[in-house]
């Protein structure tokens, strides 16, 4: 059994406590998944299985969406509200304010990750040094936020919900602790739940119930996306069973031989053949300057 299984993970449990769950319900080691959600935070988590654990680089760097909930006046040093307060201040802030001063964010920035994080740095994790009382110096990672709207404010405008569309890699914690900062009052997240990871959203998410569930009643597969589904942005090109032999012996198609000598370099590509989906390829020049697609990645049976 392999494809894509969109968890709604429930807060409480870790992304790995997630895979390690869906590797006993589906009896299988091959699981991973495509970006860490905090234990705190709950909602889409696409689970990979099989051959489908190949696509992790690709779909994890696709756009994440969000819906925090913003408190405004306290700062925790986990930037959410699982942290211990550091900081109260009365917030004395307009909506408008509050507004204005979120679509600053909007577009390409440097962002400084909280200590409590799973980064490494010098072969230690940030929060086994966070917890140990260390805080160290943590170098900006560049990161996008597409969109940013502030809604759902509270009477005293103390906290709000804040929706957001950002690249992978951003932390919305850290993005709520810079927001207060920015109104000069402090902030942390009191909740977070992601309502889409790329074409993945809420809608078709499973609880870890329902997928227990069905796999109970031998319908799991019925909860599975298609690897070739899930690849379906990308061009189509099927071959001949002998082209397709060729791709299984790991050798570089010409365009030529496929009468595909318009498509652009750094293109990727996907090759059927009569079975189904063989890999994954791009579009690009060998040393002769012919036009060739390079295999990325395979998923025939070997």
């Amino acid at each position: 059994m392999q494809g894509i299984l969109i968890v709604n993970k429930p807060r409480g449990m870790t992304s790995h406590d997630v895979v390690s769950r869906i590797r006993r319900l589906f009896g299988t080691r091959q699981v991973g998944h495509t970006g860490t959600l905090d234990p705190d935070a709950e909602g889409v988590l696409p689970i990979l299985i099989g051959r489908a654990t190949k696509l992790s680089d690709i779909l994890t760097a696709e756009t994440k969406r969000y819906k925090a909930r913003v408190r405004l006046g306290i700062e925790t040093d986990t930037y959410d509200a699982s942290g211990t307060v550091i900081k109260t201040v009365e917030p004395k802030v307009s909506r408008e304010e509050i507004i204005l001063t979120a679509e600053r964010f909007l577009g390409k920035q440097n962002q400084i990750p909280p200590m409590y994080s799973a980064i490494k740095q010098g072969g230690k994790k940030l929060y086994e040094l966070a917890r140990k009382g260390v805080e160290i110096e943590r170098p900006a990672r560049e990161i996008t936020i597409y969109s940013l709207t502030c809604e759902e404010f509270n009477s005293d405008l103390s906290s709000f919900s804040m929706t957001v569309e950002c690249s992978k890699g951003t932390y919305i914690r850290s993005l709520c602790h810079d927001l207060g900062k920015a109104l000069g009052c402090g902030a942390h997240m009191e909740g977070l739940v992601r309502t889409a990871s790329g074409s993945f959203t809420l809608e078709n998410a499973y609880t870890l119930e329902e997928i227990a569930e069905c796999i109970e009643n031998e319908t799991a597969e019925n909860l599975l996306i298609s690897i070739c589904d899930a690849l379906s942005a990308y061009p189509e090109i099927v071959v001949s069973e002998e082209n397709a032999q060729k791709i299984r012996n790991g050798l570089r198609l010409r365009s030529e031989q496929l009468t595909k000598d318009n498509l652009p370099e750094g293109m990727w590509v996907r090759f059927s053949d009569a079975s189904g989906l063989l890999c994954l390829s791009s579009v690009m020049r060998d040393e002769s300057g012919t036009l060739v697609f390079k295999i990325e990645k395979t998923f025939y049976s070997v």
